[in-house]
Formats: structure tokens, C-alpha cells, sequence
């Protein structure tokens, strides 16, 4: 019998009505192929994992999606999908995945390169510099001194995230309610994206 978690089965059950039978196909061809393969949760998703993570899947609002972790040395950069997150793009349907056979024979790669122990060389992208920190966020950090000594530390990455996420703010409304909870989160010591790290 499979070993399913109880955590994949609560996140099928939360996702859209659409994607539901998506994230039971998917679950079922990865069982199916890999026995062994054990399911857990890996930044907010369903993984599966065979000496090392396989693949995961994931539900949004409107899509879902599937990927395999070294998609590079399994799918065939045409039949990638370039739209979203995952190998096969943006899925609406079962419809839109590859058939039961190929979708196996992608799982049964990815197995034999885990069990071989291949590791995919992931491009290294230049470093960014620290973002420009808006003088309406550095007056809020200014009045938090733990909030700003905690900003102070940390890396560009997690300061890019932040001034992002404010900057992104359509009204002034919400740029003011993210504001709070930014100095609130940094005082904590909690990057932007805390919830979704121990996962």
C-alpha cells in the first residue's frame, strides 16, 4: 500500500474544484511508477521524493502546476511549458499533462537519476546589489530600532523582497497596512516569505 501523507491529502482537498482531479492524477501516475516514493511538503507543496525530491505539484487560483526537480535532464525543452511555474506549464485540465505512459517514463528518469546521484548544475546568476530602500520604509525601520537593525543584516535577497512587495502596493491604503507588517515581521527577525521556509 502507498505511503501517502496526510498533509498531501488536506492540500488536494483545499485546492480548486478544477484542480483536484489534477493533483489525484498526478499523485496516482507518481505511486503508481515509484512504490517507494515518499510524499512531504517542501516550500508550501506536495513533493515526492526517491532518494532526493522527484517532482512536485502545486494549486492556484486559476492553474496548477507539476515539475520535476531536474526537469532540464528529463523533459524535452519542446514539451516544457514556458508560462508557469512547473514542466508543462500553466494546467487546467488532466488534459493538459502528458499522457499516463510519457508522464511514467519522465518519473522513471528522474528516478534513475536520483538513484545514480546526478546533480543538475543550476546556473549561477551574478549577484544583485542591495535595493534602493524607499525613504517612507527607512523612516518606519528608523522608528523600530530593532526592526531596523534586523533590516540592516540582512542579505540584498531579503531586502529585494520587502521593497518589493511594498513598492508593488496598488493603493496607498495597502502600501500602509504592508508597511506595518513589514516593521512588525523585520522586528520578529522574519523575512519576507517566514511562512513558507519550514514547510
Amino acid at each position: 500500500m502507498p505511503k501517502k501523507d496526510k498533509r498531501i491529502d488536506a492540500y488536494i482537498a483545499k485546492a480548486a474544484p478544477f484542480a483536484k482531479p489534477i493533483l489525484t492524477h498526478i499523485r496516482e501516475v507518481v505511486h503508481a511508477t515509484c512504490p517507494e516514493v515518499e510524499e512531504t511538503l517542501r516550500w508550501g507543496m506536495p513533493s515526492f521524493a526517491h532518494h532526493g525530491i522527484l517532482c512536485q505539484m502545486a494549486a492556484f487560483k486559476a492553474h496548477a502546476a507539476f515539475g520535476f526537480w531536474k526537469a532540464s535532464l528529463i523533459v524535452p525543452a519542446d514539451a516544457e511549458g514556458r508560462d508557469a511555474m512547473g514542466s508543462f506549464g500553466r494546467l487546467a485540465s488532466v488534459k493538459d499533462l502528458p499522457s499516463k505512459r510519457v508522464l511514467a517514463s519522465y518519473i522513471k528518469k528522474a528516478m534513475a537519476l536520483n538513484e545514480a546521484g546526478v546533480k543538475v548544475v543550476r546556473r549561477k546568476y551574478p549577484a544583485k546589489p542591495a535595493p534602493k530602500t524607499p525613504p517612507y520604509f527607512m523612516a518606519a525601520l528608523k522608528k523600530n530600532k530593532k526592526a531596523l537593525a534586523v533590516y540592516e543584516a540582512f542579505s540584498p535577497g531579503m531586502k529585494r523582497e520587502y521593497v518589493g512587495w511594498l513598492e508593488e502596493a496598488k493603493t496607498e491604503p495597502t502600501r500602509a497596512r504592508r508597511l506595518a507588517t513589514a516593521v512588525e515581521w523585520i522586528a520578529e527577525g522574519k523575512q519576507r516569505n517566514w511562512k513558507y521556509q519550514n514547510c
